[in-house]
C-alpha cells in the first residue's frame, strides 16, 4: 500500500466523501417521498370532498348514542355526536357558568341557535377545533377521573392545550381561554340516517 506524501492533507477527498453522502442522502429522500405519496393518496377523500367548500355526505345510521364519528370537511375535523338524554340533560342549568350559554355570538347557523345547538336534539353536529388557538379538544365523560376536571363535571369536551372546557353543545364555560363556544358548520339532514355537512336548506 502506497503511504501518501506527508504534505497531503486529504481535503479532497474528505471534500468528494461528503458531496456524495449529500447527493445520496438526497436521493433518499425524493424515493422516501416518492414511496409515501400513493399511500397518502390512497388515504385521501374523494375529489369532491377535496374541493374547497365541497359538501361530504355522512351516513349516521350505525352511530349509537353517546357515539362520535369524525369526518373531514374543508381540512377540518367535524364532529358528529348521538348524546343520550343525560347528554342533554347535562346542558340544563349551566347558563351561569357559561361565557355565552345563548349561542349570541355567530359560531352557528340559525337553526341551531338554541340551547343544544343543532337541528335535531341528539344529533349534535361541531367542528371539532378549540376556538382559543387551534387545538383539538377531546370528549370527556362525566367525573370521568383521568380528566381531572372534578367529579362535578358534567361531561363535555377538554382542550389540554390551555384547559378551555365546553359542555356537551360546544358552549364555552365562563373565564377559559378560548373565546366563543365551538363552531357548528352549515348541515342538513338528507335522510334520517343521512347528513350533509356543508350545505343546508338557505345555501341549497
Amino acid at each position: 500500500m502506497t503511504a501518501l506524501p506527508a504534505s497531503c492533507t486529504c481535503a479532497a477527498p474528505d471534500a468528494e466523501r461528503r458531496t456524495l453522502i449529500h447527493a445520496t442522502a438526497a436521493a433518499g429522500g425524493l424515493a422516501a417521498v416518492g414511496a409515501a405519496v400513493p399511500l397518502v393518496s390512497s388515504l385521501a377523500p374523494s375529489e369532491r370532498a377535496r374541493s374547497l367548500g365541497a359538501a361530504v355526505e355522512v351516513d349516521i345510521a350505525g352511530l349509537p348514542p353517546g357515539g362520535m364519528l369524525t369526518v373531514e370537511w374543508r381540512s377540518k375535523p367535524v364532529w358528529i355526536v348521538r348524546r343520550t338524554p343525560e347528554m342533554l340533560q347535562s346542558l340544563q342549568g349551566l347558563e351561569a357558568q357559561l361565557a355565552d350559554p345563548a349561542s349570541a355570538k355567530d359560531q352557528q347557523p340559525d337553526y341551531a341557535r338554541n340551547t343544544h345547538r343543532s337541528i335535531q336534539p341528539e344529533v349534535f353536529v361541531a367542528i371539532g377545533i378549540c376556538t382559543h388557538l387551534g387545538c383539538s379538544p377531546t370528549a370527556v365523560a362525566p367525573g370521568a377521573p383521568q380528566s381531572g376536571l372534578g367529579a362535578g363535571w358534567p361531561g363535555g369536551f377538554f382542550c389540554p392545550c390551555h384547559g378551555s372546557t365546553f359542555d356537551n353543545a360546544g358552549r364555552v364555560y365562563r373565564n377559559k381561554p378560548a373565546p366563543t363556544n365551538l363552531e357548528v358548520p352549515p348541515h342538513r339532514f338528507l335522510s334520517a340516517t343521512r347528513l350533509l355537512i356543508g350545505e343546508d336548506s338557505a345555501s341549497a
